[in-house]
């Protein structure tokens, strides 16, 4: 894979609001999920609508994001109340999964409807404050699984749960997690249940893998924050390559820095030094032969985007939209 070049990007979308996740549609609409209090809709001429939860009673904050076959929305709650929510295109909002196995539903991460329109849900950690797993030995994450059964938890003792992705032949689930630095993947069965975990490859200083991607050929891209880093893991890789960045070394070493010293707190998140991108999180390939590649990010009012050289798997939802 070649290396992208920055001055290749450009940017679609303007006021959006940490739009951390991003869906793409055969209709040619953007989604993103938006600290406003719901969803973005970026149209195919770039005019920017947002669908907000009506007085919901608290602050939504949307993380993950998931189209659904009626046009609704499943939405991760990032806020302390923790939960996984529906939200409706008339602003309609209600809680869909607040407990699991007995116990509150901490703060979810992410979501993600499959083949089988099952619900993945990620935790990223038990503890609250979030902060106090920002280090490497963290491992209270988790996975779950809403379908006809229940909601149940099928992976545990993760560190930092961040996105997850199920490979193109359906035998495999792929984690990010973020401050275990690695990308691991699990068996899966037809019926949802996983297996043992396994480590596809580790990532070093600087890098804290959030959003993960398969193209057509079946390789795998995954973004990390903070550092503005694209990697990509070839067909049956485990090598990942980095392909693009945007950061400043000095300030990279400071935040690197309170991370091994396990200091790391919301304020080394909040700021990064960079050219062009604001800590990007996610990506989702869109358009229509699927080649323009959007990308997620914590830190941006809008969406970058580049050409890839290879065309992104087409998503569930892809022919969701209305």
């Amino acid at each position: 894979m070649q290396n992208l070049d920055l001055d290749n990007l450009d940017f679609v979308g303007t006021g959006l609001n940490r739009p951390e996740c991003v869906l793409t549609t055969a209709a040619g609409n953007l989604y993103t999920a938006d600290w406003d209090g719901g969803v973005a809709r970026i149209d195919p001429l770039g005019k920017v609508e947002k669908i907000l939860a009506r007085a919901p009673g608290f602050a939504l904050k949307p993380n993950g994001i998931a189209l659904c076959r009626d046009g609704s929305f499943y939405i991760a709650h990032l806020g302390d109340e923790g939960g996984v929510y529906r939200l409706q295109r008339n602003g309609d909002l209600d809680l869909v999964l607040g407990e699991i196995e007995g116990s509150p539903l901490p703060a979810a991460n992410f979501v993600l409807l499959d083949a089988h329109e099952r619900l993945w849900i990620t935790v990223s950690t038990r503890l609250n404050p979030r902060t106090l797993d920002f280090h490497q030995g963290a491992s209270s994450g988790f996975i779950a699984l809403l379908d006809r059964k229940g909601a149940r938890v099928v992976a545990d003792g993760l560190g930092y749960t961040n996105e997850v992705s199920i490979s193109p032949v359906g035998n495999w689930l792929y984690v990010n997690e973020t401050f275990g630095r690695r990308l691991s993947r699990f068996p899966m069965a037809t019926d949802g249940q996983l297996g043992r975990r396994e480590t596809v490859t580790e990532f070093g200083p600087g890098t804290y893998p959030d959003g993960l991607c398969f193209d057509e050929r079946g390789g795998l891209w995954v973004i990390s924050i903070v550092s503005n880093r694209l990697f990509y893991l070839e067909p049956g890789s485990n090598r990942a390559q980095l392909v693009l960045e945007d950061a400043d070394p000095e300030h990279l070493s400071k935040i690197e820095e309170a991370f091994q010293q396990r200091r790391m707190g919301r304020e080394h998140l909040a700021q990064v030094l960079s050219l062009k991108l604001g800590s990007i999180s996610s990506l989702a390939f869109g358009g229509p032969d699927l080649r323009t590649a959007y990308l997620g990010s914590l830190l941006d009012q809008r969406l970058a985007r580049f050409r890839a050289p290879v065309a992104g798997r087409r998503p569930v939802h892809w022919t969701f939209d209305s």
